[in-house]
This record gives C-alpha cells, structure tokens and sequence, in this order.
C-alpha cells in the first residue's frame, strides 16, 4: 500500500468526524479511529507537511466533509467508529474494494488518482470470471496462452543482453533467476524509462499481439459456457457487491469534479438497467490488452460503458507472474449503476 493511498483513506476518515483541518490541529489519533497502529499514524503525519500532497490531502478532507453532511450518508452526525481495513485484502468473494467502515454500516472506498477498478491474475479473470476469491498471481499467463512467442522473444532477450553486458549471465529461462536477478534483468531490458531496445520490439510486439487475442478468446469461452455469465461479469468489473457502497476520491484530471457516488447492489442494477450484450475483443497497442465493452438499457434508451484489461508483467520485463489491470474508460458519472450522492 502506498504512502498517498493511507494519506487519502485516513484522512478522509478524519473529516468524517468533523472539526479542523488536520494540518491546523494537534496530530493525536482520534479515539473514533481504528485499526490503526502507531507507527501508520506516525507516517502519516510525517507526509502531512509535503507540499507535493497537499493538494491531494485537501481533496480527501472536503470528500470526508461532504459524506459528513450528506443526506444519503451520516446527514451531520458524528460517527461514533470508523474502521480502517487497511493493505489485508478481503476475505471471501466480495468484490467491493472497501477501505472505510462508518459505524457498522456504512461502506466507503476511496479512489484517488486512478481509473484502475482492480488488479487480478489473468486466469481469475478470464477463466474464472473473478469468482471463487482472489486470484494468485501464481503461474505465468505468458507460458499459458504464448508459450512459442515467449520463447522467441525470451531467445531473442539472451542474444541481445550477452551483446550488450558482459556482467550479466542470461539463463535459459528467465524463471531460473532468483528476486534480485529477475529485479536486475528489468532493470538492463529497459531503455529510457519505458522503451524496449530497438532489436526487441518486433518480438514483443508479437508476443502481444498473441496474449491479446487468446486471452479474449479464453475469456469468451467462459461467458459462453454459463447462462447469466455476462451480467455478473459487468457488475463484477464494475465492482458492484452484494451491499450499495459509496466511492469518495478524485480524477486524474485537476480540472474535474470530484468523486462522489453511490455504487448500488445487483437488485437496484436491475431496477434501473438491462443488459443487452457483452462483448471482448483483442486490441492493439504496446503492451497485450483486452477490451471489453457492455450495451444497456434504461428508461432513457441505449448506452454502453467501456473499459479495457492491461495484461503485463507485475514487476517489469520478465520480473513477476503476469497480472490483469482492469480499467474503466466510461467516466464514473455516466457508469450505470453509480449515482451522485445527495
């Protein structure tokens, strides 16, 4: 969990429970405030004072203040706990990434500075359509769906490293290497920031192109193999659980509003909504992705809301198993199912 993650969550949590500004009040932990160890807290109000986060530390007070005096939320009350779940994952199936608790019965996520909705192994999503609990990043997804394009690009790797480092010994498989070498090889496969070196690229692309197109194929399969598979799969990318939640945070963009809703439950999706098609479809780009996109009906007429999967390696080239990043592309505001809270 990073540091602007705890900064947001907490802060948030603390204009919940009124007063002052926490840069302009004694920094004690409120007795309200929970599952919270001394040395997070310290933490916290050590970032308190940068000034590169203030204006995200600004952003999670006025949300925090707002859901204070919302009606749809605690309507001026103070809250007499607030849980913080912290970096432990869920337990269970629940898809609704929780991070706040406001007196038993509230249920608030925080997203701040981010349109991904959740990270997954690729198998848990495109096998097992995000059901059955979390997914383990345990096994390659690259070897699974490209093993022949892996192997060529991995051969093509070898070449260029042993042409390019006389300090570094390739293995034949990249698998071979312990943490700190695969963190190594990362690190010498890079050009610039972010760039493959030139003689790399074709075999890459390839590669992409290949885990783009059978991971559509593979999680079209597994729609089509269960009646209802569709319609659980959107609210489940939509992270919609079996209990309304709210999101409170803000967009990447500093010009937009900030995010403010009420994600609903499956049974007021009905009330409102009806799928009429699901879909998934390869798409091109520099990294393998997956695009995905849902076709609904209210009482206004037809609409659809988008988003695409990041399929890469979880910790640079060849430094990880693969994970699935899960992007929305429809702004939250038109997102069926998310409502401005009032």
């Amino acid at each position: 969990m990073s540091d602007k993650t705890k900064l947001t969550e907490l802060v948030t949590a603390l204009a919940m429970l009124g007063g002052d500004h926490p840069l302009a009040v004694l920094p004690v932990q409120p007795a309200e405030l929970r599952n919270v160890d001394d040395a997070t807290w310290t933490e916290l109000v050590q970032s308190w004072n940068e000034p590169d986060l203030r204006p995200l530390l600004d952003a999670a007070f006025a949300n925090g203040r707002f859901f204070r005096e919302a009606t749809d939320a605690l309507r001026g009350r103070h809250p007499r706990i607030i849980e913080w779940t912290g970096p432990q994952r869920s337990p269970g199936d629940e898809v609704a990434p929780i991070d706040l608790r406001v007196d038993h019965v509230y249920l608030v996520s925080c997203k701040y500075l981010s349109k991904i909705t959740m990270n997954a192994s690729p198998a848990h999503l495109f096998d097992r359509l995000l059901t059955g609990g979390h997914g383990r990043r345990s096994t390659d997804w690259f070897c699974e769906v490209a093993s022949r394009e892996r192997e060529i690009l991995w051969r093509h790797c070898r070449e260029w490293l042993h042409e390019t480092f006389d300090d570094f010994e390739a293995p034949h498989d990249p698998g071979d290497l312990d943490r700190t070498g695969r963190r190594e090889l990362a690190r010498r496969l890079r050009v610039g920031s972010k760039a493959w070196p030139p003689e790399l690229v074709e075999p890459y692309r390839e590669l992409c192109v290949a885990v783009s197109q059978r991971s559509a194929q593979r999680w079209s399969e597994s729609l089509a193999k269960q009646r209802g598979a569709a319609e659980a799969m959107l609210w489940r990318l939509l992270r919609i659980g079996s209990a309304p939640y709210f999101v409170l945070g803000s967009d990447l963009s500093a010009a937009a509003p900030p995010l403010r809703v009420r994600v609903a439950s499956p049974w007021d999706w009905r009330q409102r909504f009806q799928l009429r098609d699901f879909s998934v479809a390869p798409l091109d780009g520099g990294q393998p992705m997956v695009t995905w996109r849902a076709r609904y009906r209210d009482e206004h007429g037809d609409h659809e809301v988008r988003g695409h999967v990041e399929i890469r390696w979880s910790h640079g080239r060849f430094n990880g198993p693969p994970e699935a990043k899960v992007y929305l592309d429809t702004p939250f505001d038109l997102v069926p199912g998310y409502f401005p809270i009032q």
